[in-house]
């Protein structure tokens, strides 16, 4: 373990007793969660809520039955919830290295199990590091979905973890989780300050180099889901951050080996069902993406293949293939770059 793995495990096992304690507001979450969601957040104890230290919402929609891993669960709010969520034939794993948020996870497996009326708990709790997820018991292609939940950025090797969490992701799956981003990248004058990487700042990835690292560990279409900006609320932190700007930010990549670099385009277009449960009247891919029931939506290759390969594809009619190529998806932040006096227009999609 090195230096600043220590300094994650004292401050978020002797540091901070609650998200009280909080220095900013960098570990904290203004999400407004769906009622389903909101009830089964509702429904974690006090205890195991109180040392819950996220940024965003990590939970995603079509969960009942998956498998699902949680790395960084903390205490296991987000882990409860889940396996409300998921029900009782799903399973919910969470991964964290810090004893006492996982003596206080595992000291509530027995009561959820017993509120949420299953015979026995569908949750496990794993110590480990999360730049080691290789050496636990986790079984490889095993899960339909993992999360994460403001913890990426505390730790020290980030592109093993995105390496790890492809691999123990099933074709199809996905990994969807909240994080902290920054405008540029940390100096290393401040990426060693334990208050500052303990709160989720110093540690923070440089938006960009974020999704090019996706991309290199398999996840080659990052979408964003939703953002914030964070306003820090401390002025002695906020002095020795300068000019630097952090935001919270979910985000969803898909283990699926066909999508392309860029969105392309092929004359394909989907047509949501309405059958999602809690969504009958739209489907929210990504902050950009709001498919409305019964309504013919063009896409993209790369969305066409999200949809079509997940555990979303029961919930929409596909139309088209990929059999002609149309050039670029128009709107999808890249041009043909050549001197052109024709005109069309066609149906932004990335």
């Amino acid at each position: 373990m090195n230096q600043m793995q220590d300094v994650v495990k004292t401050y978020y096992g002797e540091t901070l007793t609650s998200s009280s304690d909080l220095k900013t507001d960098a570990c904290t979450t203004e999400s407004r969660p769906a009622a389903h969601v909101s009830a089964a957040l509702a429904a974690v104890h006090d205890d195991v809520a109180a040392k819950y230290y996220g940024c965003g919402l990590a939970i995603p929609a079509a969960l009942e039955g998956l498998k699902v891993l949680d790395l960084g669960s903390g205490a296991g709010r987000d882990v409860f919830a889940l396996a409300k969520l998921v029900g009782p034939t799903g399973h919910v794993t969470g991964v964290d290295m810090t004893d006492e948020q996982l003596d206080v996870a595992r000291a509530h497996e027995a009561w959820h199990a017993e509120q949420f009326g299953y015979d026995s708990p569908n949750t496990r709790f794993v110590k480990g590091e999360l730049e080691k997820l290789g050496e636990l018991d986790l079984e490889p292609n095993s899960f339909d979905l993992i999360i994460s939940n403001c913890v990426i950025n505390l730790c020290t090797d980030k592109p093993e973890v995105f390496r790890q969490a492809h691999r123990l992701l099933k074709p199809g799956g996905e990994f969807f989780f909240s994080d902290v981003y920054a405008d540029r990248r940390i100096p290393a004058s401040l990426a060693k300050d334990p208050v500052l990487y303990g709160e989720c700042l110093s540690g923070a990835l440089y938006w960009n180099d974020f999704i090019n690292l996706g991309k290199r560990c398999g996840f080659t279409d990052p979408r964003l889901v939703e953002s914030r900006p964070l306003t820090i609320e401390n002025p002695a932190i906020e002095k020795t951050l300068g000019n630097i700007r952090f935001y919270s930010a979910t985000y969803r990549l898909f283990n699926i080996d066909s999508l392309e670099p860029a969105c392309e385009d092929y004359g394909q277009a989907v047509v949501y069902k309405g059958t999602l449960t809690n969504s009958p009247h739209r489907f929210a891919l990504d902050d950009h993406h709001w498919i409305e029931t019964g309504k013919v939506f063009p896409v993209c290759g790369n969305t066409w293949l999200m949809l079509e390969k997940s555990r979303f594809a029961a919930h929409f009619d596909f139309i088209g293939n990929f059999d002609t190529h149309y050039g670029i998806f128009e709107g999808c932040g890249l041009n043909v770059p050549f001197e052109d006096n024709q005109e069309g227009s066609a149906a932004s999609c990335c």
